[in-house]
């Protein structure tokens, strides 16, 4: 059985679980790095050097990065529209999941750090109303985007959706001003409504 390296709060983690109940496959994870530990044990780090999770362990085979592994896992297990026929449509998910990594993922890393891990007297209030309004900003762009699209690319839900899934739930659930986005709030709730969404995304934020 594919074995997945990390932590149930890792929202990177997050992406892989929710994409292997999505596509129907089992894998079995284990509880490894934050409160856990067990991300700087040299066995750890012959597998990824980087110390970080999760990390995909399939046979002899090693993955890790975690769109990587959603990649890996939709092409080796997935089928059409999750893992789209299309050379375009495929090559649209994945500009998407960049565009999250590269674009809106700094700002949302800011204001969760800042919100959920970060002591209130410690905290960089001008740090974070400008992470806010940054990712506000690129949440619009999703925004208009979805005003013609039921999800990220096209009408069915796909590998595309799942690092900006992920992160719509923390967007959502943070108690931050937020401006009206009323067709991220339709994907986003969408998303919510679906059972592998709500076991392996919707959790505490810790």
């Amino acid at each position: 059985m594919i074995q997945i390296l990390g932590r149930p709060n890792s929202v990177n983690v997050q992406k892989v679980m929710w994409s292997a109940a999505e596509i129907g496959i089992s894998v079995d994870r284990h509880d490894i790095g934050g409160a856990f530990g067990g991300n700087d044990t040299a066995d750890y780090l012959s597998k990824n050097p980087n110390g970080r999770v999760p990390t995909l362990v399939d046979g002899d085979f090693i993955l890790w990065e975690s769109n990587a592994i959603v990649r890996y896992l939709s092409e080796a297990h997935g089928a059409s529209p999750w893992f789209p026929d299309s050379l375009e449509e495929r090559a649209l998910c994945n500009q998407w999941m960049d565009w999250y990594i590269s674009t809106l993922h700094p700002s949302m890393t800011v204001i969760f750090w800042q919100l959920i891990r970060t002591p209130d007297k410690d905290r960089d209030y001008a740090g974070l109303a400008a992470a806010i309004e940054e990712a506000g900003l690129f949440w619009a762009m999703l925004d208009k985007h979805l005003a013609n699209h039921a999800f990220v690319v096209g009408d069915d839900l796909t590998m595309g959706d799942v690092p900006l899934g992920c992160a719509a739930y923390r967007w959502h659930s943070m108690e931050i001003a937020r401006p009206d986005l009323p067709n991220l709030k339709r994907w986003w709730q969408s998303l919510a409504a679906r059972d592998a969404y709500k076991q392996h995304v919707m959790l505490p934020l810790t």
